[in-house]
């Protein structure tokens, strides 16, 4: 068989695992991002009252927010450890341990007592539980889009890495119909007494069922290629630094105005519908349930998409459309309709999904195969950590600066457009011959 004609064979013909990878990928980082999306609402709506309670409300919601940032400040510390061993040693035992790690800090959280019992020692413990969140979720990303994507059809490779993309709408959907159960089905003083601990304890449950799927995995093809030809890196994280500092860049700032868009929409609005709109905790979740089930459908679509047209095109002109779009969100939703409320929030996070889709795809394609988990990991975690990390502050901090106005949010969103948008013309396109050449070495 030529050379051409065994690429063509490994490109109509993924491993036979691919499927049961995407599956795994999707599964995992929806369980883990489950977690995360619990404690991204009772940031918002529970833990003001119950781990910083205080005369000043607003300075409540800035301390629990602040707690809330160091989730994604922790992230690039799980991406160095993590992205460093996994282009070490592989990425199937590092995506376990980050499972475990989440998993467990999840449900700690939900049975930590509060301030009424054990004074600061409850907020000190809930920033450190939300430290090892943020540390397994910044290993967790990388390995889990190689993971997908590595089974996959590099050709393909928009749609294949889109399994890890899901879960957190996935998540966070889970996460929303949770609580809000408890939400309807308990009175406020229940809800803020226990009912919103029963979100986190179950996680218990979900880590269970992701750990029996990712440990029958195999290791990914491309990773065996890599090991069987000798070329895993001794120093990843220095290489990276060192030799791909123009990708590092480009792939970060990739992730800002979807990780600010995605906050606006899942944490903020919460606090800026339910203050300044007068509407209920229960009109804002079901916006946000709404919103995220479409979004299971419209991220791998949109991670398909890219692959028939050019990656970097898509993702900035949505980026754009997003700049233009939020202020039209906020002068929808002024009359106080509960209707433009879910319509305006199903449409920014149709937005989402157009740059979150193929966004993993764009990230690890920045980088060699050798590199991959590092450097996909270290520009992702970068990123959240001037992202998604002070975006819930920062929309308080401009919320109480405009006295409830929203016009400096709108702007900031727009600054976040302007800067991914360069992160796109820094970028590169597809180069699936590295993965190819790899593939069909090992063929032989």
């Amino acid at each position: 068989m030529t050379s051409t004609n065994a690429a063509k064979a490994v490109t109509r013909k993924p491993p036979a695992g691919a499927l049961k990878a995407y599956i795994a990928s999707l599964t995992g980082t929806s369980l883990e991002y489950y977690d995360f999306a619990i404690y991204s609402v009772a940031s918002a709506l529970v833990f003001p009252k119950i781990f910083f309670p205080g005369n000043d409300e607003f300075v409540a919601l800035l301390l629990s927010f602040s707690a809330f940032a160091v989730g994604y400040l922790a992230r690039p510390i799980g991406g160095v450890i993590f992205g460093r061993l996994g282009d070490k040693i592989g990425r199937k035992y590092v995506l376990v341990f980050t499972l475990v790690l989440i998993g467990v800090a999840t449900v700690l959280i939900g049975a930590l007592p509060d301030y009424s019992v054990i004074g600061v020692a409850a907020p000190t413990i809930l920033v450190l539980l939300r430290l090892a969140q943020g540390i397994g979720v910044g290993g967790e990303w990388g390995g889990a889009v190689l993971l997908s994507s590595e089974f996959g059809d590099p050709n393909k490779r928009g749609f294949w890495s889109s399994a890890a993309q899901i879960g957190p709408p996935a998540g966070n959907l889970m996460a929303n119909g949770v609580l809000a159960i408890l939400a309807a089905s308990l009175s406020n003083e229940a809800f803020l007494s226990w009912g919103w601990r029963v979100a986190f304890l179950a996680s218990a449950l979900l880590v269970v069922f992701g750990l029996i799927i990712r440990l029958k995995l195999e290791e990914t093809p491309v990773f065996k290629a890599i090991q069987a030809h000798g070329e895993r890196p001794k120093a990843p994280i220095k290489e990276v630094f060192t030799t791909e500092p123009k990708a590092l860049v480009s792939a970060a700032l990739s992730r800002v105005c979807p990780d600010v868009l995605y906050a606006l929409f899942t944490v903020f609005v919460a606090v800026y519908a339910t203050k300044q709109l007068g509407m209920t905790t229960g009109n804002v979740l079901a916006a946000i349930l709404i919103g995220s089930a479409f979004q299971l459908f419209l991220i791998p679509l949109a991670g398909a998409l890219t692959d028939r047209f050019n990656r970097r095109l898509v993702y900035g002109v949505t980026a754009a459309a997003t700049a233009v779009y939020i202020p039209l969100f906020f002068l929808m939703i002024q009359g106080k309709s509960v209707v433009m409320l879910t319509i305006g929030t199903v449409i920014g996070l149709a937005l989402h999904a157009f740059m979150y889709g193929p966004q993993a795809a764009f990230i690890t394609e920045q980088f060699p195969a050798r590199l991959r988990y590092a450097g996909s990991s270290l520009a992702y975690t970068l990123a959240g950590v001037i992202g998604g990390a002070v975006a819930p502050i920062i929309f308080t901090a401009l919320y109480g600066a405009a006295s409830g106005g929203w016009y400096l949010i709108a702007g900031y969103l727009v600054l976040t457009a302007v800067v991914t948008i360069v992160g796109m013309l820094l970028g590169r396109d597809p180069k699936p011959e590295e993965d190819l050449r790899l593939l069909q070495e090992s063929a032989a």
